[in-house]
This record gives structure tokens, sequence and C-alpha cells, in this order.
């Protein structure tokens, strides 16, 4: 192995380990879009051939090449800081079940190359592993919320907020499942916001007793943002996503969580063409404003 320490390979293959899978085109987007894209190609090649990384060929794609991290791969990664506390897929470096995720886990990558490159362009600060694919959040008894991707967002100094850092939650839609499913998750977000673990301990007198908090303060100074990026739909789906997602938070569970924290949804196509930044983003109880998740 000869992965050169803090260059280009290491960052391909720390990129690769925690978005689960890109193509070859959206790993170049990610780690080196000023360079000529055969340079990304030598590289997944050279990490293909030390063991790190394989790849399958999507049907349908004009044998689009999807690339992921193999077990080996994903246990040199885990060795570095970048990664802590990170856990690989139960099925890394599986190649009949990348085949089968592909769809989605490169839907959820483009849709995190969208942040990363309104960040190039806006300079504001979005590094490509700022983006964490399906990080786990306890809620007790078995049970979590896996977002799709949390996202790390720093706006520039030289806008009116600051240099802020924002953080989202964000849920991608390929309309697989029912508009209802999409919206139940937000009650599972509302049960987050809530979620208080029973600590496990000797009693103590009730003096020495430490208030209990949410188990979310540990992570974050504040809950992230909940973002719903829509796909896979015409303009009647997405309008009846969004209709679904407007009914949840009528519910009483999610009232305290819209009350604290954004709830948009947008579709990707928008996202895309104008950017993230871009007032795309329908707000889930007002879902005829148009607004930028970062306000």
């Amino acid at each position: 192995m000869n992965v050169d320490a803090g260059g280009g390979d290491r960052l391909a293959l720390l990129v690769l380990a925690q978005y689960r899978m890109a193509t070859t085109e959206q790993m170049h987007l990610i780690i080196a879009p000023e360079v000529r894209i055969e340079q990304t190609r030598r590289r997944l090649a050279k990490l293909r051939a030390e063991g790190l990384v394989d790849r399958v060929t999507l049907p349908q794609s004009g044998r689009t090449r999807a690339w992921f991290v193999t077990r080996y791969g994903a246990q040199v990664a885990a060795e570095w800081p970048e990664l802590r506390g990170w856990q690989p897929s139960k099925l890394v470096g599986d190649r009949t079940a990348a085949r089968l995720r592909a769809g989605h886990a490169l839907t959820v990558t483009k849709t995190g190359i969208a942040f990363l490159q309104n960040a190039r362009r806006r300079g504001d600060v979005c590094r490509p592993l700022d983006w964490i694919p399906e990080v786990h959040h306890s809620l007790g008894s078995g049970e979590a919320v896996i977002p799709d991707a949390l996202l790390f967002y720093r706006r520039s100094h030289d806008d009116g907020d600051g240099g802020v850092m924002l953080r989202a939650f964000v849920e991608v839609d390929r309309a697989t499942m029912g508009p209802e499913r999409l919206a139940a998750k937000i009650a599972a977000y509302a049960r987050l916001h809530t979620y208080t673990p029973v600590p496990v301990a000797r009693p103590r007198p009730a003096f020495h007793q430490e208030p209990a908090v949410e188990d979310w303060r540990r992570r974050y100074p504040v809950f992230p943002r909940l973002l719903f990026v829509l796909d896979g739909t015409g303009p009647a789906g997405i309008t009846n996503r969004i209709t679904a997602l407007h009914a949840a938070i009528q519910q009483p569970a999610p009232a305290g969580l819209v009350r604290d924290i954004p709830v948009l949804a947008a579709p990707l196509v928008d996202l895309l063409r104008d950017g993230p930044a871009a007032t795309v983003w329908r707000p889930a109880h007002d879902p005829d404003q148009r607004v930028s998740w970062m306000h």
C-alpha cells in the first residue's frame, strides 16, 4: 500500500469511505475539480490496484462506474483521525450490495456536491468531509434516527451573519416510498429533539443529581435544521410530498421541533440549477413561501 499521507490518495479514500459511493466524475468534483479528470481516474485506478477501493459498472448508464471502498480500504480509513467514530456499512466491499444501493447512494452524493460547489462559489466553508452520510442518532430501545447526511456549513465572514456555522440533517427522497412514509420522518426527528436517555448509574442524593438533557446536545450546540431534498418525480409528485410534510407538522409531536428549527423541502433539480443557497426551499409550515435554507 502506498497511500500518500496528507495527499490526494488519502483524501480520495477518506471521501469514498464516508460518502459510501461515488462515480468517477463525482469523485473528481469532490476532491480535485481544479485539475483534469484524468488525474482522478489514475488515482482511483491506483487505489483499486492496491486493494483499497473497487467499482461496479451500472446498467443502462453508459457504463458509468460507481466506486466504493473494500473491507481493507474501510479498515485503513477507519484508523485515521478524520473518521474517528465512523462506522462502515455492514455491506462494505459487497459488489452486489453496491450495485443495488447505487441509485440512492449516488443521489445522496450528488446532493452533497451541490452544497460543496455552492460553498466554493460563495467563499463559504464546506469541505468534502463536512458532508457525512448515515450518522446514527439513538432514540433508545434499539431505535435510531439515521439521516441520509449530516451537513456542516460555515457562512463567509463577508456576509451579514459573520461566519455562522450551519448544521442540517438532510433526507434525500427519490420517490421510492409514499408521501406519508416520507412525512413520518418528521415525527422521528421530533422524538430525537426531545429524547433524553435515562442514565444508568448508582442512585445519588437528590442534591447531587444533574438535570437530564436531550441527547442531541452532546453533539450540537443547536439542533440541526431539517432539509428534505426531493427527486424521482415530477411537479405533481413534488407537490404531493410537500403537502404530506405540511400535514405532518400539524400533529402535536412535531410542534416543538418546528418552533425551534426550519423544516424545509426543495426539488433536487432546483438545487442543481440554482444552487442550495437560492430561494428554492419551501417551509413545511408554509409551502407557498420560497426561502434560502441559510436564513
